[in-house]
C-alpha cells in the first residue's frame, strides 16, 4: 500500500492546468502585455524629435548661408556703389537747376538728363541699392533719416519729414547713406478753424468778428 495522501490525485489535474496556462500567457498580468507597444511609442517619440531638431537646423543653416550670402555681395559692391552715389547726386542737382519750361535743344538737355537719372537709378535698384526720398508728412526714421534741422510747419505734424534736402540710399537693407531731411517741430500741423472766427478782445475775453 502506497503511502502517497489520498487527495495528491485531486491536485495534480489542477496544477497541470495552472502549468500550462503559463506556457499560454493565460494567466499574465495585463500590463505585462503593452510594455511591447509602450516601447515602440517611446521609440516613435524619439525619432520624432531628432527629425524635427534636424528641420529646425537645416532653417538655421538656410538662414546663416542667405545672410552670409548677402553680406558677401555687399561687401563687393558697397565701396563702387557709394562712388556712384556722387553721380546720383550731381545728376538730381542738375535737373533741380534746369529750367521747367526749357525748349529746344536746352529741352533735349534736360530730357537726357532725366532718362539718365532713370537708368541709373534702375540699375542701382536691380543691384540692391535703393533710393530712400522720403515725402513731405512721411514719418521720420531714424534708421533711414538724418535730421539736419527742425522747423515749424502747418501742414506737416511734428516729427514728420517737411521735405528732403538730400536722398539717401540702402544697400539690402542696410543703409549706406541716411537721407537728409527737414523735420516738423513739435507742435506742428494743420490748425483746427474757430468757426465763430472770434478774436480775443482787449480785456482777455473773446468776440465774434462777424458779429
Amino acid at each position: 500500500m502506497s503511502d502517497r495522501p489520498l487527495n495528491d490525485t485531486s491536485e495534480t489535474p489542477a496544477a497541470d492546468a495552472a502549468e500550462t496556462d503559463a506556457e499560454h500567457g493565460l494567466n499574465a498580468h495585463p500590463a505585462d502585455g503593452l510594455a511591447p507597444l509602450d516601447a515602440v511609442i517611446a521609440e516613435r517619440d524619439e525619432w520624432k524629435d531628432r527629425a524635427l531638431r534636424v528641420a529646425a537646423e537645416m532653417e538655421n543653416l538656410k538662414r546663416r548661408a542667405e545672410t552670409q550670402q548677402n553680406d558677401a555681395r555687399a561687401f563687393a559692391i558697397q565701396r563702387f556703389a557709394k562712388d556712384l552715389l556722387g553721380v546720383a547726386d550731381n545728376l538730381e542737382r542738375a535737373l533741380m537747376a534746369a529750367p521747367k519750361d526749357a525748349e529746344g535743344a536746352t529741352a533735349g538737355l534736360v530730357t537726357g538728363l532725366e532718362m539718365t537719372q532713370k537708368a541709373l537709378l534702375q540699375a542701382f535698384d536691380s543691384n540692391g541699392l535703393k533710393l530712400v526720398k522720403p515725402q513731405a508728412g512721411e514719418a521720420f526714421n531714424p534708421h533711414l533719416h538724418q535730421a539736419m534741422m527742425e522747423q515749424p510747419s502747418d501742414t506737416v505734424p511734428g516729427g514728420a519729414v517737411i521735405q528732403t534736402m538730400q536722398s539717401g540710399f540702402e544697400l539690402f537693407g542696410r543703409t549706406i547713406r541716411p537721407a537728409m531731411v527737414v523735420v516738423a517741430a513739435k507742435g506742428s500741423g494743420a490748425k483746427a478753424a474757430n468757426p465763430y472766427d472770434a478774436h480775443p478782445a482787449s480785456d482777455g475775453q473773446t468776440f465774434d468778428g462777424k458779429a
